[in-house]
């Protein structure tokens, strides 16, 4: 337990404070509702694992901007970068010509990619735009149109990544959809209530009777999955439904496609996701934490592959920003010695004690998955049926924000907690949030 001298949670006011309530009302007045908000405070800076909004409250932060902040909110070395880099060149474009920054990271890229062989690069401007760039060039590669993604996927919310996406809730009103997409079954053992092997085995038959009843194997150009599904409640790819993926693919000339955006840098403990798997995509794609929260992505592949886009087909006005590029070569730097990925490691194994606690003795608290520090606490109202507790777990999460603890839903019913704190937590501050996320649980639980 935290004492007074360790506290980093400082609350002044009531949650929100009238700041706050300030200025969520003038957004409300300027931006589209549909805009959603997880929480109704307003932030004026961060440090670390620590946010301070506009009244002077400092929370703790276990969302970490939605697993953009691996690296901690605001690291000196980043912004002195981003600093030096702005006052020599903000913006010229990589479709125009070529500057230093842009070439170093995707040579950096190229190097760390757990892709054998020599890899290329494309870097753009989000998670969405990293996976549409991953599907125009495995058509182009393959010369074929048809596309698999999973049950419980997340791949973004443009017009392409939202079909990609399963959870129709980020769906409805916006179609129709991308053609050419199809949706298999996830081997999801929680949820299908029965072990990983039967997940699979199950899974896998029922992909197999999709190649005959909606796809045919020579149409399909590739298969993209999320090696730890995000916000289909942190769910991680059984290793074995991941070599039956690659095997195929390899069989069938179709190419694996790794969405690891939200997985990806250092969050499960590697620095991809997949280097945990034991197979090889043909294309990775990663965002979010690759910057410390500049916009930037990557997409990174086989260079025969990477090639077979036509001159002109590809980039973006933005894409490559130089400030975002000396960004993530410095979060690439902090990298470089193993600490901090040690330290998802270290984070993931404290959570998971705890989480085992909280399974035996409360019990909305249905299941504690995930890989490294990328965990999930799902919600139930019944153990025996596992009935989503989707309110719950917005109770569970404006009771931890009026103690100082942000978190934030996930999952394919909202009924799971996702758990994203910067990597760079310190042990008082991790076990002051987990603290307040028990009590919380508890409370709510009854």
């Amino acid at each position: 337990m935290t004492t007074a001298a360790t506290r980093s949670i400082n609350l002044r006011t009531a949650i929100p404070g009238p700041r706050s309530r300030e200025l969520v009302a003038r957004r409300e007045a300027a931006v589209p509702g549909g805009l959603y908000k997880a929480h109704q405070i307003a932030i004026e800076s961060a440090s670390g694992a620590l946010v301070t909004d506009v009244d002077g409250n400092t929370f703790i932060d276990f969302i970490g901007g939605i697993g953009v902040l691996n690296a901690g909110h605001c690291p000196p070395s980043v912004v002195a970068a981003i600093q030096e880099q702005a006052a020599r060149l903000i913006h010229f474009s990589a479709l125009v010509g070529t500057y230093e920054p842009y070439v170093a990271l995707c040579e950096r890229l190229n190097a760390a990619a757990p892709i054998s062989g020599p890899c290329k690069t494309l870097l753009s401007n989000s998670g969405a735009e990293g996976v549409e760039n991953a599907i125009k060039i495995a058509r182009a590669a393959t010369g074929r149109q048809a596309i698999i993604a999973f049950e419980g996927a997340y791949h973004g919310r443009t017009l392409m990544t939202l079909t990609l996406t399963s959870k129709y809730a980020f769906k409805k009103t916006f179609g129709p959809f991308a053609p050419e997409i199809y949706r298999a079954p996830f081997p999801s053992a929680y949820r299908m209530g029965v072990s990983e092997a039967e997940a699979v085995e199950r899974c896998w038959e029922a992909f197999e009777r999709m190649l005959v009843a909606h796809v045919g194997p020579e149409a399909i150009a590739a298969i993209i999955i999320e090696p730890v599904q995000g916000e289909g409640g942190f769910i991680p790819t059984p290793r074995e439904f991941m070599h039956r993926l690659r095997e195929f693919c390899s069989r069938n000339g179709s190419l694996l496609i790794a969405d690891e955006v939200q997985c990806g840098f250092g969050r499960t403990g590697t620095l991809f996701a997949m280097e945990q798997m034991g197979v090889e995509p043909d294309i990775l794609v990663s965002a979010k934490s690759i910057a410390a929260g500049m916009p930037l992505a990557a997409t990174t592949g086989r260079a025969a592959i990477m090639d077979r886009a036509h001159v002109g087909g590809i980039g973006g006005t933005y894409g490559g920003n130089p400030l975002a590029c000396v960004a993530a070569l410095e979060v690439l730097k902090l990298f470089d010695d193993g600490e901090v990925l040690h330290r998802a490691y270290q984070i993931g194994a404290t959570v998971r004690e705890r989480g085992a606690i909280w399974q035996r003795d409360i019990p909305l608290v249905g299941d504690v998955r995930g890989m490294g520090a990328m965990m999930a606490i799902e919600l139930v109202k019944d153990r025996a049926t596992r009935e989503p507790a989707a309110d719950e777990v917005l109770a569970v999460v404006a009771r931890c924000a009026a103690h100082g603890l942000l978190t934030m839903r996930a999952g394919l019913y909202a009924n799971c907690l996702r758990l994203l704190m910067p990597l760079v937590i310190t042990d008082d501050q991790l076990h002051e949030g987990l603290d307040v996320l028990e009590e919380a649980l508890r409370a709510v639980a009854g």
